[in-house]
């Protein structure tokens, strides 16, 4: 799997592996296991997703090394603020059932913000969390709290796809060697977007399936969520994962 490079000289995978929207207990579980086994090595999940402990599980029983697997969470809007950070983040790193989480992000830009970003702080340089990160931060809400953060975040994750391309926000997060990181890169599956005229001639001409591939800008960070309710789950995040990897070698 192709990787990047963050500002901190750890490095990410390309493509993740999202379960937002999978139930815990038992569903999250079984898609995380499917694409460990597929050839994923970056799983995205969040406290917000309430299936971080399936996660944990699976990733303990698929028998790959912690070393070789990259975990992204999320610290959702009850536990900002400094105190409450602190508990979010011992909390996340319990039900991971792991010593490090490798990117952790402020879900969304409500409360105190700067207060929850301060714990992270704190967590990365005790090596708790490998690199931090921002989400949903658009650049005046960027302007607002970078004068009051001390590590700059490594990503920022936030909607990215053919319909909302973030040319603004790209120029800023680049001038500042933050890492944009895409969620939705195929709009939820979307029909206006998988069935644009624009994208299926194109499609056609390169001879790529819209459903199972997009294009892949070599300096965004892509990520996947495979839904559940497909018998061949095993195979459609195989499928696309071979899809995306092609992909990526083409721009990488």
């Amino acid at each position: 799997m192709k990787t990047f490079e963050l500002n901190n000289k750890q490095t990410i995978p390309a493509v993740g592996f999202g379960v937002f929207m999978i139930p815990n207990d038992g569903p999250t579980y079984d898609a995380t296991l499917a694409a460990l086994k597929a050839g994923y090595r970056h799983i995205d999940t969040a406290a917000g997703y309430m299936n971080e402990s399936d996660v944990g599980k699976a990733i303990k029983d698929s028998g790959i090394d912690r070393k070789e697997i990259f975990i992204t969470s999320k610290l959702w809007l009850q536990d900002y603020g400094y105190e409450n950070a602190k508990k979010g983040i011992e909390t996340s790193l319990k039900l991971l059932g792991v010593d490090y989480i490798d990117l952790y992000l402020l879900h969304q830009p409500y409360g105190d913000y700067l207060g929850a970003w301060k714990a992270l702080e704190e967590a990365y340089q005790a090596g708790k969390i490998k690199s931090i990160g921002i989400s949903n931060i658009t650049v005046n809400l960027w302007n607002k709290f970078k004068d009051g953060m001390t590590v700059m975040p490594a990503v920022n994750q936030v909607e990215f796809n053919p319909f909302v391309q973030q040319k603004e926000l790209r120029k800023v997060m680049a001038e500042n060697n933050i890492r944009l990181e895409a969620w939705h890169p195929l709009g939820h599956g979307n029909k206006e977007l998988l069935e644009n005229e624009t994208i299926v001639k194109l499609a056609k001409k390169y001879n790529k399936n819209v459903t199972l591939e997009n294009k892949v800008d070599k300096n965004v960070l892509g990520g996947v969520l495979v839904r559940l309710g497909n018998t061949e789950i095993d195979g459609t995040i195989r499928t696309r994962l071979n899809g995306l990897k092609n992909q990526l070698s083409q721009v990488i």
